[in-house]
Protein backbone atom coordinates (compact mmCIF):
# COMPACT_ATOMS: atom_id res chain seq x y z
CA UNK A 1 0.00 0.00 0.00
CA UNK A 2 1.09 3.36 -1.16
CA UNK A 3 1.27 6.05 1.52
CA UNK A 4 -0.04 9.56 0.64
CA UNK A 5 -0.67 12.70 1.81
CA UNK A 6 -4.06 12.47 2.76
CA UNK A 7 -4.81 9.02 2.77
CA UNK A 8 -3.49 5.82 1.16
CA UNK A 9 -4.19 4.31 -2.42
CA UNK A 10 -5.72 1.32 -0.87
CA UNK A 11 -7.15 0.83 2.34
CA UNK A 12 -8.56 -2.36 4.16
CA UNK A 13 -12.44 -2.27 4.93
CA UNK A 14 -11.25 -1.40 9.02
CA UNK A 15 -8.59 1.09 7.94
CA UNK A 16 -11.56 2.84 6.23
CA UNK A 17 -13.97 2.33 8.38
CA UNK A 18 -12.15 4.03 11.65
CA UNK A 19 -11.00 6.52 9.15
CA UNK A 20 -14.55 7.60 7.98
CA UNK A 21 -15.63 6.89 11.60
CA UNK A 22 -18.29 4.45 10.67
CA UNK A 23 -18.87 0.74 11.53
CA UNK A 24 -17.57 -2.25 8.60
CA UNK A 25 -21.20 -3.00 8.92
CA UNK A 26 -22.10 0.66 7.20
CA UNK A 27 -19.49 0.23 4.72
CA UNK A 28 -21.06 -2.70 3.35
CA UNK A 29 -24.56 -1.71 3.76
CA UNK A 30 -23.28 1.40 1.59
CA UNK A 31 -21.94 -1.42 -0.91
CA UNK A 32 -25.71 -2.84 -1.02
CA UNK A 33 -27.17 0.25 -1.22
CA UNK A 34 -25.15 1.48 -4.26
CA UNK A 35 -23.64 4.42 -2.59
CA UNK A 36 -19.99 2.71 -2.34
CA UNK A 37 -18.53 1.40 -5.17
CA UNK A 38 -17.76 -2.97 -4.66
CA UNK A 39 -14.67 -3.06 -3.76
CA UNK A 40 -11.17 -4.66 -5.29
CA UNK A 41 -9.87 -8.12 -3.75
CA UNK A 42 -6.66 -8.87 -2.42
CA UNK A 43 -5.41 -12.07 -3.46
CA UNK A 44 -7.22 -13.40 0.33
CA UNK A 45 -10.23 -11.66 -0.38
CA UNK A 46 -10.32 -8.55 1.94
CA UNK A 47 -11.71 -6.00 0.12
CA UNK A 48 -9.39 -2.52 -1.07
CA UNK A 49 -11.18 0.60 -1.22
CA UNK A 50 -9.85 3.03 -3.76
CA UNK A 51 -8.32 6.28 -3.06
CA UNK A 52 -11.88 8.18 -3.59
CA UNK A 53 -13.69 5.86 -1.05
CA UNK A 54 -13.05 8.01 1.76
CA UNK A 55 -14.16 11.10 0.33
CA UNK A 56 -17.22 9.06 -0.82
CA UNK A 57 -17.97 7.82 2.25
CA UNK A 58 -17.52 11.49 4.12
CA UNK A 59 -20.08 12.84 1.13
CA UNK A 60 -22.85 10.46 2.02
CA UNK A 61 -22.84 11.10 5.80
CA UNK A 62 -22.98 14.90 5.10
CA UNK A 63 -26.06 14.26 2.57
CA UNK A 64 -27.76 11.81 4.83
CA UNK A 65 -27.14 14.45 8.13
CA UNK A 66 -29.15 17.16 5.49
CA UNK A 67 -31.96 14.93 4.90
CA UNK A 68 -31.20 12.77 2.13
CA UNK A 69 -32.12 9.08 2.01
CA UNK A 70 -29.60 6.22 0.50
CA UNK A 71 -32.02 5.73 -2.26
CA UNK A 72 -31.72 8.89 -3.26
CA UNK A 73 -28.14 9.14 -3.15
CA UNK A 74 -27.79 5.84 -5.02
CA UNK A 75 -29.93 7.26 -7.59
CA UNK A 76 -28.14 10.33 -8.05
CA UNK A 77 -24.63 8.83 -7.36
CA UNK A 78 -25.49 6.02 -10.09
CA UNK A 79 -26.14 8.89 -12.77
CA UNK A 80 -23.17 10.76 -11.73
CA UNK A 81 -20.58 7.86 -11.85
CA UNK A 82 -21.58 6.95 -15.42
CA UNK A 83 -20.84 10.77 -16.05
CA UNK A 84 -24.13 12.34 -15.97
CA UNK A 85 -25.16 15.88 -14.31
CA UNK A 86 -27.48 15.16 -11.71
CA UNK A 87 -27.38 18.89 -10.31
CA UNK A 88 -30.82 19.58 -10.95
CA UNK A 89 -32.30 16.28 -9.40
CA UNK A 90 -29.89 16.79 -6.08
CA UNK A 91 -31.51 20.86 -6.32
CA UNK A 92 -34.80 19.25 -6.21
CA UNK A 93 -34.09 16.56 -3.23
CA UNK A 94 -32.75 19.28 -0.91
CA UNK A 95 -35.42 21.90 -1.60
CA UNK A 96 -37.98 18.90 -0.45
CA UNK A 97 -35.26 18.58 2.53
CA UNK A 98 -35.95 22.03 2.81
CA UNK A 99 -39.79 22.12 2.40
CA UNK A 100 -39.95 19.28 5.01
CA UNK A 101 -37.97 20.53 7.87
CA UNK A 102 -39.67 24.51 7.17
CA UNK A 103 -43.52 22.21 7.79
CA UNK A 104 -41.95 20.17 11.10
CA UNK A 105 -40.55 24.00 12.41
CA UNK A 106 -44.31 24.77 12.09
CA UNK A 107 -45.61 22.01 13.36
CA UNK A 108 -43.46 22.29 16.25
CA UNK A 109 -43.76 25.77 16.92
CA UNK A 110 -47.62 25.18 17.12
CA UNK A 111 -47.35 22.30 19.32
CA UNK A 112 -44.89 24.33 21.48
CA UNK A 113 -47.33 27.70 21.84
CA UNK A 114 -50.06 24.61 22.86
CA UNK A 115 -48.00 23.57 25.39
CA UNK A 116 -46.79 27.06 27.06
CA UNK A 117 -51.04 27.14 27.21
CA UNK A 118 -51.87 23.87 28.72
CA UNK A 119 -48.93 24.36 31.39
CA UNK A 120 -50.62 27.87 32.21
CA UNK A 121 -53.96 25.92 32.12
CA UNK A 122 -52.77 23.15 34.79
CA UNK A 123 -51.01 25.61 37.11
CA UNK A 124 -54.28 27.37 37.40
CA UNK A 125 -56.09 23.58 38.24
CA UNK A 126 -53.16 22.79 40.25
CA UNK A 127 -53.76 26.14 42.53
CA UNK A 128 -57.49 25.32 43.11
CA UNK A 129 -56.82 21.97 43.95
CA UNK A 130 -56.07 21.08 47.37
CA UNK A 131 -53.20 18.67 48.06
CA UNK A 132 -53.39 15.11 47.55
CA UNK A 133 -56.66 15.17 45.27
CA UNK A 134 -56.94 15.25 41.38
CA UNK A 135 -56.85 18.35 39.06
CA UNK A 136 -58.02 16.41 36.15
CA UNK A 137 -54.92 16.83 34.03
CA UNK A 138 -55.09 14.27 31.47
CA UNK A 139 -58.34 14.61 30.77
CA UNK A 140 -58.20 18.57 30.48
CA UNK A 141 -55.43 17.86 27.85
CA UNK A 142 -57.86 15.69 25.88
CA UNK A 143 -60.43 18.31 26.00
CA UNK A 144 -58.50 21.18 24.98
CA UNK A 145 -57.17 19.25 22.18
CA UNK A 146 -60.82 18.85 20.68
CA UNK A 147 -61.38 22.77 21.30
CA UNK A 148 -57.91 23.73 19.99
CA UNK A 149 -57.02 21.13 17.24
CA UNK A 150 -58.27 21.52 13.56
CA UNK A 151 -57.47 17.96 13.15
CA UNK A 152 -60.10 15.44 14.49
CA UNK A 153 -58.50 13.56 17.35
CA UNK A 154 -59.05 9.36 16.89
CA UNK A 155 -60.18 7.39 19.26
CA UNK A 156 -58.48 3.92 20.33
CA UNK A 157 -59.23 1.24 18.29
CA UNK A 158 -61.48 -0.66 21.27
CA UNK A 159 -63.21 2.48 22.02
CA UNK A 160 -64.72 2.59 18.56
CA UNK A 161 -65.62 -0.39 18.46
CA UNK A 162 -67.22 -0.62 21.97
CA UNK A 163 -69.49 3.15 20.13
CA UNK A 164 -70.39 1.09 17.47
CA UNK A 165 -72.04 -2.00 18.93
CA UNK A 166 -73.83 0.83 21.09
CA UNK A 167 -71.76 0.11 24.59
CA UNK A 168 -70.50 3.09 26.67
CA UNK A 169 -67.12 3.73 27.37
Amino acid sequence: MQDNSRNKTVRRIGELAKTAGVSTDTLRHYERKGVLGKPGRSTNGYREYSEGALDRVRLVRRALAVGFTLDELSSVLKVRDRGGVPCQRVRELAAEKLSGIESQLSELSTLRDELRSTLKDWDKRLARTRPGASAGLLEALASSAINHSNKPIRSAPGKRNLKKKGVKS
